[in-house]
């Protein structure tokens, strides 16, 4: 009975222990598993944009489409000619199709009828220059052209940095330094060092206005400012020894 007893006592003893060894491991792994750090780094530069696109209609409204069509027609000479004088050249100003609509008449009770009363045209032009003050100088003063007998309808001018592609590279570098820095800002009270990057990821790019502090999860894109800040963000996760 007594040696049963040893027996079962050190069967027992030995699952024990190898449970114990089990678990020992698990939290062993467990602990390595989590033994990283994970920062989100940015790095933000304001630059100025090189390039610039400015886009406006003529519109005519007349009894015919022939007739609102003939208006336009006679008009492109003389913007040109106006465009040419603000100093945009001759190739960088781009003429697109004539679109328009028939309108109808109203009845009295407010429905449309089938009859055609006039025909509404309008031409959109696109001017475009290196020179950005100059376009948005041309945004302006485009209503000048209204003076001339010419009716003109306009979108805000658009403004991009070319060199951006190689600029993101940089910035993304930038951005992952500190990451760095600050988790070894984090890790620096617990007496732990910054190892080696585990994993990165980069975040979107916020092209912004200098002064806005708008932010997107998709990312923003700003054409309207000629003065942009850029923001990188890297997240970084790092072994920590």
């Amino acid at each position: 009975m007594l040696e049963k007893i040893e027996k079962f006592q050190i069967l027992l003893l030995g699952l024990l222990l190898a449970l114990g060894a089990i678990i020992s491991t698990a939290i062993f792994a467990n602990t390595m598993s989590k033994d990283v750090i994970t920062v989100t780094g940015s790095y933000s530069q304001e630059v100025t944009s090189d390039k610039g696109k400015f886009d406006f209609y003529i519109n005519s409204r007349e009894a015919t489409r022939a007739k609102s069509y003939a208006v336009l027609n006679k008009q492109i000479p003389e913007i040109e000619k106006y465009l040419i004088s603000k100093g945009f050249k001759k190739e960088n100003i781009d003429i697109n199709p004539i679109n328009g609509y028939e309108v109808y008449d109203v009845a009295p009770n407010g429905s449309s009828t089938n009859k055609i009363v006039a025909y509404n045209a309008s031409q959109m032009i696109s001017v475009k220059s290196n020179d950005v003050k100059k376009v948005k100088k041309v945004s302006t003063e485009i209503y000048d052209l209204a003076q001339r007998g010419i009716e003109v309808s306009s979108s805000n001018a658009e403004y991009y940095y070319s060199k951006l592609s190689d600029l993101k590279v940089e910035m993304l570098e930038k951005a992952s330094k500190d990451a760095k820095h600050r988790a070894s800002a984090m890790l620096k009270a617990t007496r732990n060092k910054v190892g080696k990057i585990q994993s990165l990821q980069m975040g979107v790019f916020q092209i912004t206005p200098v002064e806005s502090t708008n932010v997107s999860d998709y990312g923003l894109n700003d054409t309207s400012s000629i003065q942009k800040k850029i923001t990188a963000v890297a997240n970084v996760t790092f072994r920590v020894k």
